[in-house]
């Protein structure tokens, strides 16, 4: 049986994830907050009024949420907060797309982050100028 996902319910706790890593993808991103902890993770969906009205916007939850039970908790790593930013393609996506989607890029916090890569500075071939 999947371990138990927690719901982030208080605005401080999103505004928290934001200093977190940010995983990009078509449909929606995800910011991930690593609390430190080994608690089980926690889940907070967002979806803004830009997408749509409320109709819309709650479809789009309830289609998160049931792809996060189904099959995206498994990869949820503990001490984790994931907010979900979705984007109105959420709503047409393929339910099948969506979870293979969600579940990849939850999968990609347990990897360790990579260190951006240092760029040197190359010395300016062009001319001075003061000839």
């Amino acid at each position: 049986m999947p371990k138990a996902v927690g719901r982030m319910t208080k605005r401080a706790e999103f505004l928290a994830a934001r200093r977190g890593r940010r995983l990009n993808g078509p449909s929606f991103f995800i910011e991930a907050l690593d609390r430190g902890d080994a608690a089980p993770p926690r889940v907070g969906l967002t979806v803004t009024k830009k997408v749509g009205n409320a109709v819309v916007r709650n479809r789009i939850r309830r289609r998160l949420r049931e792809a996060i039970r189904l099959d995206t908790q498994a990869d949820m790593a503990p001490g984790i907060d994931y907010v979900v930013v979705a984007r109105r393609d959420v709503l047409t996506l393929p339910f099948e797309q969506l979870k293979d989607e969600l579940s990849r890029r939850v999968a990609r916090m347990k990897q360790p982050q990579r260190e951006p890569a240092k760029t040197e500075r190359r010395p300016s071939k062009r001319p001075s100028g003061s000839d």
